[in-house]
């Protein structure tokens, strides 16, 4: 396989141009959790003129393409990019900032889908090179609960045919552009959302004996759930619970009779994840109730903890080092994001893996999920490459 390497960089130079203007049409035209229509036409447009066998509208906005080598039938395995934009007005200015006003690609996706759209066309041009079949998910939906991913799943994308093991890559703006991280293992945090309902009576704020203040409750439930993570949870496993929004719409004078609180928690353990919701439901409710108020608690289950499988990790890790150099590939801590590529990991052997976009000299630095989220763009060519010479390899192993 290493005879391939000076191949696949040259094809992703070559390529280099298309991909980012790929990436550039995706990034001013980004949709919504599962709105990706014209998205999902672009890839499929694009795949078939790859010449790539491709079937769309996949859990409605999803892609799938097949690149089939020598005796396909031999080894299968996936590789995924996901589609989908967040809720974000977007602060760059730059020719390719979004068009859909309040909706940004800030999490990278945009990156994603270009770069393994050029993967997939290095993979067709080399594909007598290899062995085995190249699935291609282009999934919708990520950043929205029940995950694009489990819906694909639904749709049978793991079947007819069925990979044995599943790559995903991601940006990360921590790691300079040029760079990858991987790690073996736990990985990614579980993420589940919390909403809670506080309900009291409201009444004029200089007659607090005639009221039941539910700001007060809801104060002593949020101060009070803290001790779930601090005083429950075995400090060897990570853990979050933070929230986000605490909504009380009442005024200087005014107590109102309910307060709405929202927030998430994460954890690496499913055994401590279900406990946590259990303790979290019973402390507010009984605390609610002490204080002569009500709650009503609800825990939305979300993403599972994402977990690489160790030996497809340090193949791949190792693969990488080939292609890039080892002082391009670093190793990755612990990170309590969450990422529904971990239903993937539930379901058959997989590897999740970090694309660094940062230039500090370019002042590209910002975070995802940020106004002001932007790449290097000479990533792009880098994670095409890497990905369509991890998938030849990982086919021969």
């Amino acid at each position: 396989m290493s005879s391939l390497v000076p191949r696949i960089k040259e094809l992703a130079a070559m390529y280099a141009g298309d991909t980012i203007n790929d990436r550039r049409y995706l990034h001013a035209n980004p949709e919504l959790s599962f709105e990706e229509f014209n998205t999902c036409k672009y890839v499929a447009e694009k795949l078939r003129s790859f010449g790539i066998e491709t079937q769309e509208g996949v859990a409605d906005t999803g892609v799938v393409g097949l690149i089939k080598g020598r005796n396909p039938e031999k080894k299968i395995i996936a590789l995924r990019a996901d589609m989908d934009a967040l809720p974000i007005v977007e602060a760059n200015e730059v020719p390719y900032k979004s068009k859909n006003v309040g909706v940004m690609h800030a999490c990278g996706h945009d990156v994603h889908t270009s770069s393994l759209l050029g993967s997939a066309r290095i993979l067709q041009e080399v594909r007598d090179s290899f062995e085995g079949t190249i699935k291609l998910v282009f999934q919708p939906g990520e950043e929205k609960i029940p995950g694009g991913a489990s819906l694909m799943i639904k749709a049978g994308v793991l079947q007819n045919p069925a990979p044995v093991n599943i790559i995903g890559q991601h940006v990360m703006p921590s790691i300079p552009a040029g760079k990858v991280g991987f790690r073996s293992g736990m990985y990614m945090a579980s993420a589940d959302e919390i909403y809670v309902t506080v309900k009291g009576k409201g009444g004029h704020a200089a007659m607090p004996d005639k009221n039941i203040d539910p700001i007060l409750i809801a104060s002593h439930i949020i101060i009070a759930l803290q001790q779930i993570v601090s005083r429950n949870c075995d400090p060897k496993l990570p853990c979050v619970l933070s929230f986000g929004k605490f909504i009380a719409n009442g005024a200087t004078n005014v107590v109102p009779n309910e307060v709405k609180i929202e927030g998430t928690f994460r954890t690496l353990d499913e055994k401590w994840r279900k406990d946590a919701h259990t303790k979290m439901k019973k402390m507010a409710e009984c605390i609610a109730e002490g204080m002569g108020g009500e709650c009503e608690f609800t825990v939305l289950n979300g993403y599972p903890y994402l977990r690489n499988e160790p030996e497809l990790t340090g193949r791949l890790k190792s693969f990488a080092t080939d292609f890039l150099g080892e002082e391009n590939v670093v190793d990755l801590d612990l990170w309590m994001a969450s990422e529904d590529f971990a239903y993937y990991t539930q379901q058959i052997d997989a590897c999740f893996y970090r694309l660094g976009v940062r230039n500090e000299a370019k002042g590209i630095i910002s975070g995802v999920h940020t106004p002001t989220f932007d790449i290097e763009e000479s990533a792009l060519e880098t994670g095409s490459g890497l990905m369509a010479w991890l998938a030849v390899n990982e086919l021969g192993s």
